[in-house]
């Protein structure tokens, strides 16, 4: 009888994404960000690289399979060897109750990534083992391919990323609400021009709050009608000038844009 049970928890798991245990506080509206609620992002990871003999925290990714994490392509070295950390809200507890390290079994990245025009920054990487989803650890849901949020949606960009130029990596994860910017605006001159193509979503850009680096590679993370959060964008590039320049919006990989891509990895 148990096992039904057991199973029936694990099928419930696996049909349901982006519905955190402990919700997100969405309120508060802080200057660069703010510490999230322990575990309220759920699907959010730490990939981590083996340097000598300890491991540092190098890009975010998105939970998105029980086996499947989402990421950049530019956080992808092959001279590298990788590890995801999962259920993570402190990076500097080595322990923390719900957390999960796993090794990686395969890294896939996009066939065209285009490191000098950073396009089609998109990997996929397949987890040594699947893992058990909990409290701590679940999957974000896609969105629908194909599409599109209107011009200021609320997402929230969340990550381990400097809060400030030049600052130290944070030890909590941090979250900043990052409005949607449309394709039209978002690719004027004055703002990232044709830098933007239509395969990229921004968001931010008001000078105020934005992801910094060692957010590379996390999620974008914006609410569904039904309350379910879905990963919209893979944090991709930033200004050169400063993590807060005005009209330089951070710019994501646009996740409804890869989505058969996405399926195609999965299946592999």
């Amino acid at each position: 009888m148990l096992g039904i049970t057991v199973l029936a928890a694990l099928l419930a798991y696996a049909s349901s994404c982006g519905v955190p245990s402990f919700p997100p506080n969405l309120s508060a509206r802080v200057v660069g960000g703010e510490n999230a609620i322990p575990h309220s992002w759920p699907w959010q990871i730490s990939l981590q690289y083996l340097s000598g003999d300890t491991w540092k925290h190098t890009c975010g990714g998105t939970l998105i399979t029980s086996t499947h994490v989402l990421t950049a392509a530019h956080c992808i070295s092959n001279s590298r060897t990788y590890r995801v950390a999962l259920g993570k809200n402190n990076l500097e507890v080595e322990d923390e109750e719900g957390s999960l390290v796993v090794g990686v079994d395969s890294i896939f990245v996009h066939e065209k990534w285009n490191s000098l025009l950073i396009r089609n920054d998109i990997a996929l990487i397949k987890l040594a083992e699947p893992v058990e989803l909990s409290d701590t650890i679940q999957v974000s849901c896609l969105p629908e391919e194909g599409s599109l949020l209107p011009q200021d949606y609320p997402c929230y960009v969340t990550g381990w990323g400097r809060l400030w130029t030049n600052g130290p990596i944070a030890a909590e994860l941090q979250q900043g609400l990052q409005p949607v910017v449309d394709h039209a605006t978002c690719s004027q001159r004055d703002w990232w021009g044709s830098t933007v193509r239509d395969t990229m979503v921004c968001a931010g850009g008001d000078g105020v709050i934005s992801a910094c680096n060692g957010d590379s590679g996390g999620p974008l993370n914006c609410q569904a009608e039904n309350g379910s959060w879905e990963v919209r964008g893979i944090v991709s590039f930033g200004s050169g000038l400063g993590c807060n320049t005005y009209k330089k919006p951070t710019v994501f990989t646009r996740v409804s844009a890869y989505i058969d891509w996405i399926d195609q990895k999965i299946q592999l």
